[in-house]
């Protein structure tokens, strides 16, 4: 196998695609959810029955990283002060410090906890963001831990061969850019952060994930198994984008 990152001007635009050239009689055109070409190609195809390919498929190429642009997390940084709103499963919750009097002789433990429309903050100084900002967002990773798991199991049984989506594992990680991913090993990782969108939003995530394992890439067969097991996805995609923006 080779391969070399070339690239094909269409219009004002310039794609930049990765080609890899293999021992095969069809050629196949992806875009990664980071925005990146990658085309595979028969080991005998010429450079510009490649770029003709890629200029026929250009459209289409331009529209899917547009796509993946707007999939990306935006959420703009949020301010941990008393008042400040924050999501937490797509309803929003006002921060609020209260006091708390330390036990005799007993160091005061911080606790975050929901309360009527408030996530209220105990046991740190209403000044204290750095406090504030840790405590919150140790929250939150704890409902993902608890919530975002068990959506893997109720978004299977929209398969017709549950077994067939079931990830070798679940993993919660922090990504700047990405609401979730599927390893190479089968392995789905979501970021923590997805806790705060709507349930529909997180099912939307979900799904798209385990629809690769049964299709790698996003060619056209990923489109039309996302559509068939998830008819409303590009509703719930644009909810996610305008809830999270």
């Amino acid at each position: 196998m080779t391969t070399e990152v070339v690239h094909v001007r269409y219009g004002a635009e310039l794609i930049k695609y990765r080609l890899e050239r293999r021992e095969r009689s069809t050629l196949e055109i992806t875009v990664e959810p980071d925005g990146s070409v990658r085309v595979v190609a028969p080991a005998d195809a010429s450079r510009d029955a490649v770029d003709l390919r890629i200029r026929r498929r250009a459209r289409w190429i331009l529209a899917q990283q547009r796509a993946f642009e707007e999939f990306r997390p935006r959420t703009p940084a949020r301010q941990y002060v008393p008042g400040e709103t924050h999501l937490y499963l797509g309803r929003q919750y006002r921060i609020r410090v209260v006091p708390r009097e330390p036990a005799a002789g007993a160091p005061v433990r911080a606790e975050v906890k929901m309360v009527r429309g408030f996530l209220e903050v105990a046991g740190v100084a209403f000044d204290d963001t750095a406090a504030i900002e840790r405590n919150i967002t140790a929250w939150f990773h704890q409902r993902a831990r608890l919530h975002l798991p068990g959506r893997v199991e109720t978004n299977c049984k929209r398969f017709p061969d549950p077994l067939a989506v079931e990830p070798t594992g679940v993993r919660l990680q922090v990504m700047p850019t990405r609401w979730g991913s599927m390893s190479a090993s089968g392995r789905l990782i979501l970021n923590p952060e997805l806790v705060r969108a709507p349930l529909d939003c997180i099912d939307y995530v979900v799904t798209h994930e385990l629809c690769h394992l049964l299709v790698p890439n996003h060619g056209r067969r990923f489109f039309e198994l996302q559509e068939s097991v998830l008819p409303d996805w590009e509703r719930r995609k644009q909810k996610l984008e305008r809830v999270m923006a």
